[in-house]
């Protein structure tokens, strides 16, 4: 499948390419639930949810939206709408409870379920590795600032390919590296909560070496027709002026934000300005020889998750900060336009924008939109129903933008929305929505919104409006 060869023929039909793979996400922990059932042990998320302050509401993940228990339900969901794909990760401790050695058979099976219902609905599985539920036994051995925990990973993944690996089309190794790293180990608003700008850096490139690690253990493991992938949260960065100094400003967050992973997987280097910004921090010294030819394994797409684009200038951040190198001479703006329950600017540019960038500069690289949303404050009416019109905008001005870029060359393959469900959203627990399905938690009652059915419509149309 190629890019459009030409511009839609009206103002309002607008046809994505046949084949284009049309799909909904979710991520393990924000779901499943079932924490402590048939032999998973807790991760991470299960004990920083736990720490008084850390989430919203004080809520966890223990049961979710009880995916765990509610597998037939949900895929019965996904064959209604119609989707092409479903992609969701795996429970690193329902597979392999403490991170390394014996393998839990019954936390396999239920992946097993899992594809099967997929494949039997006619929906192609989309595998991520990695979701950020690490097991808390690496944590305490030193989690992602520990170099052991990359080949950890490497065997999990080889686990994984060898239960699964006939069945599912797609591996995608990490989701959102960056918010592992640095929401995780530099300002601590993620699981595990550390707030060390060294241990944020070492944690990136150790993922990145987990990434690489994985990618050629899943080669070694899987069908010639298999797909492997990464998945990246690219930050949009826009300068607030032309100045020299907020141009360096995003120049910085380009660095840490984007640059940090691009660099290594794509071109086997180290972004020199980055490490410059950080020599404050580290002399990098944490990367051995090697590492970089294993960070750049070749890998057939990448995934971009977006959801609002980062406007900043010259100035600097709260502390602790993210922004490890970069956090003293960077201020963030906020972006105009409308918000989302998340307070997020609506901006789909920001999405087009990543899109052509990475055309031009991963010439070859087939790119796939892996998440794209919005939360509101959504409700069931008296009726049952439950209308969000906004997230319907939301949705139709970034699928247009997704349309605009492939009509300019760039080549992506698909679009997966976040997300299916309403789920745990991490810090801010169950108090934000961003499924298109609505879950009453209190009983678990899923009810389709109007996005969705809006999303039914647009897969079997093939498109937007016509």
């Amino acid at each position: 499948m190629t890019a459009l060869d030409a511009r839609p023929d009206s103002q309002t039909a607008l046809r994505f390419p046949q084949g284009f793979r049309w799909g909904t996400a979710t991520a393990a922990y924000q779901i499943e639930g079932a924490a402590a059932e048939d032999g998973r042990t807790p991760s991470v998320w299960d004990t920083f949810s736990r720490i008084p302050g850390t989430v919203r509401n004080g809520d966890t993940g223990d049961i979710a939206a009880d995916h765990y228990h509610r597998l037939d339900e949900d895929i019965a969901l996904l064959r209604r709408l119609g989707v092409t794909d479903y992609r969701f990760s795996v429970a690193w401790p329902r597979v392999v409870p403490t991170g390394r050695g014996p393998v839990n058979t019954k936390g396999l099976d239920f992946y097993r379920r899992l594809v099967d219902g997929l494949l039997e609905a006619g929906i192609r599985p989309v595998a991520t590795l990695y979701h950020w539920d690490l097991p808390q036994e690496l944590e305490d051995a030193g989690g992602w600032p520990a170099r052991e925990t990359a080949y950890r990973f490497a065997e999990y993944a080889g686990v994984m390919a060898e239960a699964l690996g006939d069945r599912v089309a797609t591996w995608t190794t990490l989701n959102e590296p960056w918010c592992a790293a640095f929401l995780g180990y530099g300002n601590g608003v993620h699981a595990p909560g550390r707030t060390d700008a060294l241990a944020s850096l070492r944690a990136a490139h150790h993922l990145n070496l987990a990434h690489g690690l994985a990618a050629r253990v899943l080669r070694g493991a899987l069908p010639a027709s298999a797909e492997v992938s990464l998945t990246l949260n690219l930050h949009a960065v826009r300068a607030l002026s032309e100045s020299p100094e907020d141009r360096d400003a995003a120049r910085r967050i380009d660095a840490v934000g984007n640059r940090i992973f691009l660099d290594p997987v794509f071109h086997g280097r180290l972004p020199e300005d980055l490490v410059r910004d950080t020599a404050g921090i580290t002399d990098w010294s944490f990367v051995e020889d090697g590492d970089l030819a294993t960070t750049a394994a070749p890998i057939d797409s990448l995934g971009i998750n977006y959801y609002s684009p980062a406007v900043v200038a010259a100035g600097s951040s709260e502390s602790p900060s993210p922004w490890a190198g970069a956090e003293r001479h960077v201020r963030f703006e906020p972006a105009p336009g409308p918000r989302t329950a998340m307070d997020w600017p609506v901006d789909a540019d920001g999405l087009y924008e990543l899109l052509v960038r990475l055309r031009d500069e991963l010439p070859g690289v087939p790119l796939v939109v892996t998440e794209n949303g919005a939360a509101y404050d959504d409700y069931a009416d008296p009726s049952g129903n439950v209308k969000d019109p906004e997230r319907v905008a939301y949705l139709h001005a970034h699928l247009a933008a997704v349309h605009r870029a492939l009509a300019d060359g760039a080549d992506v393959r698909g679009y997966f929305l976040w997300s299916l469900l309403d789920n745990f959203e991490w810090a801010y627990g169950y108090s934000k929505r961003f499924g298109i399905v609505h879950v009453d938690f209190a009983t678990q009652r899923r009810t389709l919104k109007d996005s969705a059915r809006w999303y039914a419509d647009v897969i079997a149309r093939g498109g937007l409006g016509g």
